[in-house]
């Protein structure tokens, strides 16, 4: 064969083999390369799924920072939404690069949305927390005022009770007297002896006191009661009954009297209905519903 044909065949030949390994590297770049993609888009389509599942996480922590049924009803939505997004992506070859494109831009979507919300509730807790706190401090005035009231309502009570303590009548210098034969058995004595030792029989008893000066009592006519009690507990000569601290009570005797805020004494003479007996005499001076005055006898044997 001719040596130029040779050379020519052999530089072809050459050409070839150049061109087949050159192909078969090129094949090989463009497998890896395509190989490349594939990771590429798989690792995408994961991060996707990741983002997806955040989300749908997010809608579902929201709805627990609020206390708005509107707002839950429509996170609600959402969640489910992203939720049904992220089915649709996982249900995706990650080579359908259409179907990829159409869900990365509802992905943008539901962040744009999410985001949205996370500005609105974030909005309304700040709101709220600005009405708690001015509700607590309304509260805490309230309660500060009411402390106040109940003080001043204590206070005034107070006051009301020791005017009304200092404008009740009180007797002092109480006696307690047996007229014998028109002479008295004793006067200011804790201890008196029975008529029988002095004298013989007594039906009269005097009871004397006198009604202490009070100007800041009002003035005007007053029932004023003796209530003598026996050593018995019983009330000698009961004669009606009286007012005492909301109940009633008997006495003994009584007199109408017009008191002007002066020392005003007082006498009754009680005739004796029944036996003395030796032992503890109490009188009870009673005005106004209430004890104004006391003493304690000793009769002897």
């Amino acid at each position: 064969m001719d040596r130029k044909i040779i050379t020519v065949l052999a530089v072809v030949i050459a050409l070839l083999v150049a061109g087949v390994v050159y192909l078969g590297y090129s094949l090989n770049q463009q497998t890896q390369a395509n190989r490349d993609m594939e990771e590429l888009a798989v690792l995408d389509k994961q991060e996707m799924e990741g983002e997806y599942r955040q989300f749908a996480d997010q809608y579902s922590e929201m709805k627990t920072r609020i206390n708005n049924d509107s707002i839950i009803a429509q996170l609600t939505r959402e969640q489910e939404r992203t939720e049904q997004l992220l089915q649709e992506l996982k249900n995706t070859k990650a080579t359908d690069a259409a179907e990829i494109t159409r869900l990365k831009k509802e992905l943008a979507s539901v962040r744009a949305v999410l985001r949205s919300y996370v500005l609105e509730i974030d909005s309304l807790n700040r709101l709220n927390q600005a009405l708690q706190d001015e509700n607590s401090r309304v509260r805490s005035e309230l309660e500060e005022s009411n402390l106040q009231n109940q003080a001043l309502t204590s206070d005034n009570a107070t006051l009301s009770e020791k005017v009304a303590i200092a404008a009740q009548l009180n007797a002092v210098n109480i006696d307690i007297m047996m007229i014998t034969k028109g002479a008295l058995s004793s006067k200011t004595k804790d201890r008196v002896k029975h008529p029988h030792k002095i004298g013989g029989s007594t039906n009269e008893m005097k009871v004397r006191f006198v009604l202490s000066r009070n100007v800041t009592a009002s003035n005007g006519m007053r029932s004023i009661y003796v209530r003598i009690l026996t050593p018995t507990g019983n009330v000698l000569n009961a004669s009606g009954k009286c007012a005492f601290e909301d109940k009633e009570i008997a006495y003994t005797a009584m007199k109408t009297i017009e008191y002007t805020g002066e020392e005003t004494p007082m006498e009754f003479f009680i005739s004796k209905k029944e036996t003395l007996i030796p032992g503890t005499y109490r009188v009870q001076v009673i005005a106004d519903g209430h004890e104004i005055g006391t003493r304690s006898i000793e009769l002897e044997k």
